[in-house]
């Protein structure tokens, strides 16, 4: 698999890490046995999980990177991750999290971040 495959393979997996710790705390409420969780247990556990985001994340951006061989500048690489985190949060909040529908005004945000890729990635 190419230098640009395996970082964004790393970056998907990155941005499930991230999302639960950005985002997962918010459905402890849903557990009784999580739900009584203070806020700096609740701290903790996010820190905890953005280890495995970073652990994934780090490399990522190592091996994407035109300054260690990989096929993406640094522009590239940020516009790549902003999609990357906008598709797995749209995954947990829609179809895990069930707590909140895809809307029409979201899908069109989604259509003008594809158009931002294309002139990131556009050799003008």
């Amino acid at each position: 698999m190419s230098a640009g495959l395996w970082s964004i393979s790393l970056l998907i997996l990155s941005n499930v890490f991230m999302t639960l710790a950005w985002y997962g705390h918010l459905q402890l409420h849903k557990s009784q046995r999580w739900s009584a969780l203070p806020l700096y247990g609740v701290i903790l556990l996010s820190w905890f999980i953005a280890l495995a985001e970073y652990a994934l994340q780090v490399p990522a951006n190592r091996l994407g990177s035109e300054n260690y061989g990989g096929p993406f500048n640094l522009f590239e690489l940020k516009v790549i991750q902003e999609v990357i985190s906008l598709l797995v949060f749209t995954v947990f909040a829609v179809w895990i999290f069930k707590s909140d529908e895809l809307r029409w005004n979201y899908m069109v945000g989604f259509v003008f971040l594809i158009l931002a890729v294309f002139f990131i990635f556009k050799r003008w």
